[in-house]
């Protein structure tokens, strides 16, 4: 059985959920709550699994992994159908490309510990940490939308089929959405429609934060 450390809101532990989904494997999912208790992912339990801090964690058999960029690497290597990395290595390197665009380039400027440390230890208002937010999240989607249409046309990122490009971009779509990250999000139909065309998808469906265990 393959344990994963999870929690509603993270998109990075949402994107190990539609990984997990769209291979259609069994996993049990254990919730680490990253703001109850000040952060149960500080746990001397949790912090032994994980030395980030961080969800996910995947554990399958003796097999530890944290990153969920590395998880759906390995997801893909060990369970390769139904495959999320299709096509030749140039099609793989394009899907890689716009999926980092969400994991490297937006993600990492938004997420809770940075928006905590803008707010505790910068003193930053609410106003001008929502322009924050908003600014690199809007320059990231502007250019997805961009690399997108030089891509093979079709319903999903690349094609016709989902691939870890979509798996970044729905949880990120659903962090855009919040109300602190003062982003409007109809100002992107193509991602709206790749959105669309996921949502769809039993995969994306069941792994939606409100359908979580730990949803609140």
């Amino acid at each position: 059985m393959i344990t994963l450390y999870d929690y509603s809101r993270s998109s990075a532990a949402y994107r190990a959920r539609i990984a997990l989904n769209l291979k259609e494997l069994d996993y049990e999912q254990i919730s680490v709550h990253l703001t109850k208790d000040g952060g149960q992912q500080f746990n001397e339990d949790y912090t032994e699994i994980n030395p980030q801090n961080l969800v996910p964690t995947l554990i399958d058999g003796d097999t530890k992994l944290t990153q969920s960029m590395a998880i759906m690497e390995y997801l893909e290597e060990v369970y390769p159908e139904p495959s999320f990395l299709p096509g030749d290595a140039a099609n793989r390197a394009q899907i890689r490309a716009l999926a980092n665009i969400i994991a490297c380039d937006i993600h990492p400027l938004n997420n809770l510990r940075i928006r905590l440390y803008l707010a505790n230890d910068l003193d930053v208002s609410e106003e001008k940490r929502k322009v924050w937010m908003a600014r690199w999240v809007c320059k990231g989607f502007e250019a997805y939308e961009k690399l997108f249409a030089q891509g093979p046309q079709g319903k999903f990122s690349h094609g016709d089929q989902p691939s870890i490009a979509d798996i970044c971009l729905i949880p990120q779509m659903a962090n855009a959405r919040r109300a602190d990250h003062g982003v409007d999000v109809e100002e992107f139909p193509t991602l709206l429609k790749i959105e669309e065309a996921c949502q769809a998808l039993p995969a994306f469906e069941k792994a939606l934060p409100e359908n979580q265990p730990d949803a609140e």
